[in-house]
């Protein structure tokens, strides 16, 4: 008799979370209910995996509304109808049309009008008038026993009770962004729309008996169930599964001889055969097929990639070129990929460039077909301060107000104002279910990071799709509800980095003819140059290793060598570190000869990592040799720490036999006991080796380009827009590579920064206040008719505003010419008034220039400096050539060590700051900085220096403070720090002269 249930995934309208009305069925004796939120699918089938817990049988259908005005309900009698609904729906959202006021004939569904919309006589076969309670009173007139099998009962629940519908209310005018008192009525439902219990509704209708036993056999007919276990990934990639088989062990073996020359090994060998037979038997070939055909476009297209997480402990996936980390010479585990437990598909994270990865996916869409591929969505939650304030507006509080709740969220007697507790109680209700836990509504539909469905069936067979912004039909599944029905994802991601490879090997052959393979790095590894970088941390734009913390730990363990980067690229992670254990490996790293072992089986394991657990891997590791785990056990119990498994009965079982086998090994209990505490304060934030290592084989890509082509791969930073620090940073390191920086260029520059020869031209991107459809114009005008001849030429061919003409001449463009900016700003004031149309229209004959007779302007070097730190936001030479200030009394970073323990002072121009916080939650900070000869000034503020001496934004500042020096590293303590003008020294002469 429930046909027209709304959950809180009816976004900005139901109340009632999906648990909850699940349970209100359960409790109230309820055996079949149908979920029909409005415009959407997102929860089916969560309902129906907890109606199937719970001894309910679930129906799903779909409530359509235009706005406010409710159209029909359909419902669906099995799987062929639910894909039709979804089809329906998704037709409709993607191509933002409304709903026809009449259902479509949709096999295999019901479809329910509300009483009055359309005369019985006209309803089909699978039609149907839905009657609520207080409607009943309008068939006194009808002979209801004629329409019996067209009459059903229609009772709406979206909320349970009167709070819920005083939320409900507030949600209304919170989507319509009006005020809670002009909230029109047709916006909400009635008081009426709450629970009635199933005696109650059916006293409702005991002189309509009919009716009720239609509604019965209405739902009798729906028959929806979920195979759990199941998997809906595409199955195939080829014809067959044997054929599926056959292809996947060619590549492999024809992989094997490109990753290890000549024709492998017999180890290689070996894996390869155990890693197939394991992937044959959970048929998870496709998978590893889709992913490789992924790549193989990508390779196609010449774009790069990385190929990381769990997938890079897999040697097949090596030798597919998926992943570039060699799972043999790093001791990777395939069982932390995949054992013969798991039931869920690998996990293969996949980064492309910025740049590449919409054409990644335009690929997968059209290969698999947009009825088959979806993006994986998720959704946005409403958060605390955020829903504060939407309340606050509703209840047409001032901002000021809404401050002051913010400030104070739990003293709900502010002012005695009603509004004030009103707006703390229904935020409230919006983050926190009744027990007082954490659990947010859901405010609106997003896409996933880079989660893409592919499936075997038409991908509306499982939900709706809709067309955000991205472009891609995106599913209304978020990640976990994917998963849970047995749709696994393929994770295409972008990152910078690989635009900086990408970019610098497009460089590198135009500029210097020079070609070569980048995913064969093994080289790179042993390259003595590129070591060298490594030790002295010359790693600025370089993947993962430019940051401050991250140079700072290179340098603490004196990195040279990739399985040291790897260690670094996992410690240096906030779980990690936070724990406390990147601080005892360090120390571990630099006392070699120190480091206690608990059990000689432990120092074999953990050698390599001086004793510290530092991957995920450890833990399998652990498990497998000193309690002698099956290695599949031991991924078990890595999962089970980790939080990602549920099955606590195996856990304890796993567990049990951890103690059992030591036990059977003669182990002391004492060391069991300790290695058992290792493994479970360490499972819960680890990482993975593999993932570490994806990251350090791009580490070593970049630096390599760095090493041997250091203004190409700057280029490159720059081009696509930096990486950990602003891009001011990376034009300081770019002019280190000893090319000749210049500023915007109208006849030599592009709209990205471009390098030719020993010639850097900064592009017009840069730019503040550069329009770019001008500018792409001007440049596009270049490129067909030739270089500008002069000032009055330019200006001929393009019309410029006189605006952005001014911003043109400032920074530079027109240097070519030979005059100075000011002759520039001089002649064009006198060709602005003389030009009388905004179009260019090409002539027959030019006319001869005028000229133009200038008197002699003043020119002071810094004049270039400000246009440049106005226009691009920094100057291109070095900001300590503009400072007018005596520096000679600063001590230099590289003096920093003769100093160890002594306060000194300091001159630093600002690059970076990190904010933490400390134990007591007070605010301190990390700066980074530079000093005149471009070495790096680290500084550390505590809570004390930094409310005294808090930051102003970038520029130069005098640092006092004691060098302090840990693991061959030096920082700056500050006890004192002023921010100074370019103008320091002249200013007492500037206010004296006022």
């Amino acid at each position: 008799m429930y046909l027209n249930c709304k959950s809180w995934f009816s976004l900005r309208y139901g109340t009632i979370r999906t648990t909850e009305l699940v349970a209100l069925a359960r409790e109230n004796g309820i055996t079949a209910m149908a979920l029909t939120n409005i415009n959407a699918t997102t929860d089916s089938w969560f309902f129906v995996l907890e109606c199937q817990k719970n001894g309910i049988k679930p129906i799903l259908g779909v409530e359509f509304r235009n706005g406010p005005d409710f159209k029909y309900i359909l419902l669906a009698r099995n799987m062929e109808g639910w894909m039709h609904i979804n089809q329906f729906l998704s037709r409709h959202l993607q191509q933002d049309i409304p709903f026809p006021d009449k259902a479509p004939l949709l096999e295999h569904t019901f479809v329910i009008y509300a009483w009055g919309a359309r005369h019985p006589d006209s309803l089909a076969a699978h039609e149907l008038a839905g009657i609520r309670p207080r409607e009943i009173s309008k068939l006194f007139r009808v002979d209801t026993k004629k329409y019996a099998r067209k009459l059903v009962i229609l009772q709406p629940l979206t909320f349970s009770d009167r709070e819920g519908h005083e939320l409900h209310t507030v949600l209304r005018a919170v989507d319509n962004n009006m005020l809670i008192s002009q909230l029109p009525v047709s916006e909400t439902a009635g008081i009426d729309e709450g629970f009635i219990p199933p005696l109650q509704l059916l006293e409702h209708f005991k002189e309509l008996p009919h009716i009720v036993q239609n509604t019965i056999r209405v739902m009798h007919e729906c028959d929806m169930y979920l195979q759990p276990g199941q998997h809906l990934t595409k199955k195939r990639f080829t014809h067959s599964r044997e054929a599926d088989r056959e292809l996947l062990r060619d590549l492999a073996l024809e992989g094997m001889g490109y990753r290890y020359p000549p024709y492998g090994t017999e180890e290689a060998r070996r894996r390869i055969e155990k890693e197939l037979d394991i992937i044959n038997t959970h048929d998870f070939n496709a998978y590893f097929l889709i992913t490789w055909d992924i790549i193989r476009y990508a390779k196609h297209r010449g774009f790069f990639h990385v190929g990381r997480g769990s997938g890079a402990n897999s040697i097949v996936a090596y030798c597919l070129g998926i992943t570039n980390v060699d799972p043999i010479a790093l001791d990777l585990y395939f069982e932390r990929f995949l054992n013969p437990y798991r039931t869920s598909p690998p996990d293969f994270d996949l980064d492309f460039s910025w740049r590449d990865r919409d054409d990644i996916t335009r690929y997968i869409f059209e290969k698999y077909t947009s009825d088959h591929t979806a993006l994986l969505g998720t959704v946005s939650t409403f958060q605390t301060n955020s829903i504060v304030r939407e309340l606050g507006k509703v209840y047409g509080l001032p901002k000021g107000e809404i401050d002051k709740i913010l400030e104070h969220p739990y003293e709900v007697k502010l002012g005695g104002d009603n509004i004030h507790q009103r707006i703390i109680r229904f935020g409230k209700m919006l983050v926190q279910n009744h027990e007082g836990e954490t659990q947010p509504y859901p405010n609106q539909l997003s896409i996933h990071a880079g989660g893409i469905l592919i499936s075997e069936a038409p991908i509306y067979r499982h939900c709706t799709t809709h067309l955000p912004p991205k472009g891609f039909p995106t599913a209304q599944l978020d990640m976990h509800m994917a998963e849970a029905i047995g749709l696994y994802k393929f994770d295409i991601l972008s990152q910078r980095g690989l635009g900086h490879i990408r970019d610098t090997m497009d460089y590198v052959r135009e500029n210097k003819g020079i070609t070569f393979d980048i995913h064969d790095s093994k080289p790179f590894m042993e390259d003595e140059a590129v070591k060298k970088n490594l030790q002295t941390v010359n790693t600025i734009g370089c993947f993962y290793i430019e940051s401050p913390a991250m140079r700072q730990l290179l340098l603490k363990l004196r990195c040279s060598d990739y399985i040291t980067l790897v260690a670094a690229s996992s410690i240096i992670r906030p779980g990690v570190a936070q724990a406390g254990m990147m601080r005892q490996y360090v120390y571990n790293y630099n006392h070699q000869d120190e480091v206690k072992y608990l059990h000689p089986v432990m120092e074999s394991l953990m050698k390599e990592t001086f004793g510290v657990m530092v991957y995920q891997e450890d833990v399998i590791k652990v498990a497998h040799y000193f309690a002698d785990l099956d290695l599949a056990d031991a991924d078990i119990l890595r999962r089970a720490m980790a939080g990602k498994y549920r099955g606590q009965n195996n856990f304890e079982k796993i567990k049990q036999q951890f103690f059992d086998n030591c036990e059977r090994l003669g182990r002391d209990p004492v060391v069991s006991q300790e290695v058992w505490r290792q493994i479970s304060s360490f499972a819960n934030f680890s990482f993975s080796k593999a993932h570490s290592a994806s990251f350090a084989v791009e580490s070593y890509q970049s630096l390599y380009l760095k090493t041997y082509f250091p203004a190409e791969f700057m280029v490159a930073v720059i081009n696509n827009f930096g990486g950990f620090y602003n891009r001011e940073l990376y034009f300081r390191e770019l002019q280190k590579t000893g090319v000749q920086l210049h500023p915007p260029c109208m006849n030599n520059s592009l709209y990205a920064t471009r390098i030719t020869g020993n010639d850097v031209y900064t592009g017009f991107i840069h730019v503040d206040r550069l329009e770019q459809a001008f500018i792409e114009k001007a440049l596009a005008e270049r490129a067909l008719n030739g270089p500008y001849t002069g000032l009055e030429n330019f200006m001929d061919r393009t019309s410029p505003k006189p605006e952005q003409l001014e911003i043109l001449i400032r920074i530079g463009a027109f240097k070519f010419t030979g005059l100075t900016k000011k002759q520039l700003l001089w002649e064009s004031s006198g060709l602005l008034k003389l030009s009388g149309s905004d179009d260019y229209n090409p002539r027959l004959f030019s006319e001869p220039s005028r000229d133009w007779q200038l008197p002699h302007l003043a020119y002071h070097r810094h004049e270039d400096a400000f246009d440049e730190i106005e226009l691009l936001g920094f100057p291109l030479c070095s900001p300590f050539d503009v400072l007018e200030h005596d520096t000679s009394g600063y001590l230099p970073v590289a003096a920093m060590k003769e100093h160890q323990g002594q306060h000194v002072k300091m001159l630093g121009y600002f690059v970076t700051i990190k904010h933490v916080y400390t134990s007591k939650n007070e605010p301190m900070c990390f700066g980074t900085f530079l000093d005149r000869d471009g070495g790096f000034l680290d500084t550390v503020h505590f809570p004390d220096s930094l409310r005294k001496y808090p930051f102003m934004k970038g520029g130069f500042y005098i640092l006092e403070g004691r060098i302090t020096e840990e693991f061959g590293v030096f920082t700056l303590d500050v006890s004192y720090m002023r921010k100074i003008g370019y103008f320091e020294d002249k200013a007492p002469a500037l206010k004296n002269a006022m």
